[in-house]
């Protein structure tokens, strides 16, 4: 099974810029979708069907054009899931699941911190995320968590750790959240095939920074240790060029 995560920073941007064409190429069996800033009946849903997706789950933001996550299959999952069931998450869309059998794929959209408040928010967030996960993982232990993190792990997923150590994104705090997730029993993909530096998954608008590759990875597919070995491949899609941030993906068993 192929998976893409993909923060598209507006879905009906996105489809003008041969958004598409590109998903035929790239072919995944799923793909999870962040920050559509959409409601389905706004998306050109028989675009997708005729891409050879006929099967798309939306789940937007009470907010018009703001956050939204959505997963596009070709093949009809055996159960959906839409938000946590928590409130204070829920709002704003930004958790949506699938699941195929024993495996179970979210597509997650974690909030960035761009001042006082929305950092205290994502803190909130990322706090009953790490309990909601736990808990749903003892009911489907076979989880990969796609999505935006809006949070740089390590030093070596950021192009300057020294010069943006407080910035939001970045923050010691945000880091250490990561690393208690990752020991509670996920992995980061990507880094099991590819523990190069300069492997971006996001870059600012400003100051050609795409061009220079000064970027940050903020997209992970965090699977559980359960099905470590079926995960065959995981990479970095950087040729897409429909959002400010690229695609990731991953392939497993």
């Amino acid at each position: 099974m192929k998976i893409i995560s993909y923060n598209v920073n507006g879905i009906r941007a996105a489809m003008k810029k041969d958004f598409i064409k590109w998903l035929q190429a790239a072919n995944p069996d799923v793909l999870c979708l962040q920050e559509i800033k959409a409601t389905e009946d706004q998306i050109d849903t028989e675009a997708f069907k005729d891409a050879g997706y006929p099967y798309q789950y939306y789940y937007s933001a009470q907010k018009k054009g703001y956050s939204g996550v959505a997963i596009l299959c070709k093949t009809k999952p055996d159960h959906v899931e839409y938000g946590t069931g928590i409130e204070t998450m829920d709002f704003e869309g930004r958790n949506l699941r699938v699941d195929y059998g024993d495996l179970s794929i979210m597509s997650m959209y974690l909030p960035s911190g761009t001042n006082d408040d929305r950092l205290s928010f994502k803190f909130e967030y990322m706090e009953q995320f790490l309990v909601y996960a736990q808990e749903l993982r003892m009911e489907r232990p076979n989880l990969i968590v796609c999505g935006d993190y809006n949070i740089c792990h390590k030093a070596i997923d950021i192009h300057n750790p020294v010069g943006l150590k407080n910035t939001s994104g970045f923050l010691p705090e945000e880091r250490e959240w990561m690393d208690r997730f990752v020991d509670s029993g996920f992995i980061d993909t990507f880094r099991m095939f590819n523990d190069q530096p300069d492997q971006y998954s996001w870059w600012s608008y400003r100051g050609a920074t795409r061009e220079r590759n000064k970027g940050w990875s903020l997209e992970y597919h965090m699977a559980t240790e359960t099905i470590k070995v079926r995960v065959n491949r995981a990479i970095i899609l950087q040729e897409a060029v429909h959002s400010d941030h690229c695609p990731v993906l991953v392939e497993v068993d």
